[in-house]
């Protein structure tokens, strides 16, 4: 039985994370802003915890770890989108979303370290997306934010070296939750991106439809915390997304990156 601390527990992908750990004989503390939300089940500690505030996330951390004893793992899984044109971004929105998806990660990561590093053992699983590496047009805080965090992560796999405190960069691609209804969009129109906007928002809604469900990222999930040696990163979605694309897109220029995205987002 291992001792996990999961941010976003009360759906999408960290509900079903946090579900299969359950029942798999795990003790999870599951984070929401509203721990209303959080299913209240045997094993499972609902921890009140707004990544948008540092001293809520310190408070919340604590708490946690003085009532577990110890965390053996840590997943950062919370997030939210915003959905814009890159040239209209108010500052307040990217730095809202780097708060949130990566500075907010970071001061759990450096709070669980701290403690598995003394332990001389751990696992740290940092959820971030496969739009890293293959950005989604009109997402541009959301995607930089998530090649901050995956840049991160692959200097703290390089600093701890053959250390036995792990940390795994899980990129994934679309999978059908409601992350799209919580992204917020700007209310401002611009007749240079309105049909581009609306061309986007309909590909992102009809391959989030056809898109693998969360459970498959949660399987996922189970294999990390039961390995003795986790890979430093993986990519799930379907055959395409989590394959086939990224392997493509590794090998060729950025003019015909730029083109191909530009096809599959109809641009």
């Amino acid at each position: 039985m291992k001792k996990v601390f999961i941010t976003g527990a009360s759906s999408g992908i960290g509900l079903a994370v946090a579900k299969l750990l359950v029942a798999e004989g795990h003790e999870v503390w599951g984070t929401s802003r509203n721990i209303e939300r959080i299913p209240k089940m045997p094993r499972w500690h609902a921890v009140r915890l707004d990544l948008s505030d540092p001293r809520s996330i310190d408070q919340a951390f604590n708490a946690a770890v003085a009532e577990a004893g110890n965390f053996d793992v840590l997943i950062n899984n919370a997030g939210a989108g915003h959905f814009d044109s890159a040239e209209l971004l108010p500052l307040e929105t990217i730095t809202s979303q780097f708060q949130v998806l990566v500075f907010g990660q970071i001061q759990l990561m450096q709070r669980a370290l701290a403690h598995m590093q003394t332990r001389g053992e751990g696992l740290i699983i940092n959820v971030t997306s496969l739009a890293s590496r293959l950005p989604v047009p009109f997402m541009a805080a959301y995607n930089a934010a998530k090649a901050a965090l995956a840049s991160f992560t692959m200097s703290i796999q390089l600093e701890l070296g053959n250390s036995r405190v792990h940390v795994v960069d899980l990129q994934p691609g679309d999978i059908r939750t409601e992350f799209n209804e919580g992204v917020s969009k700007s209310a401002t129109a611009d007749t240079r991106y309105d049909a581009k906007i609306t061309k986007t928002w309909e590909v992102v809604e009809r391959v989030m439809k056809n898109a693998p469900g969360p459970d498959l990222v949660a399987r996922h999930v189970l294999k990390l915390i039961n390995a003795d040696r986790p890979p430093p990163r993986i990519t799930i979605g379907d055959l395409f997304q989590s394959k086939i694309a990224p392997l493509i897109f590794r090998f060729l220029p950025q003019r015909v990156r730029l083109w191909g995205l530009k096809r599959y987002y109809d641009l």
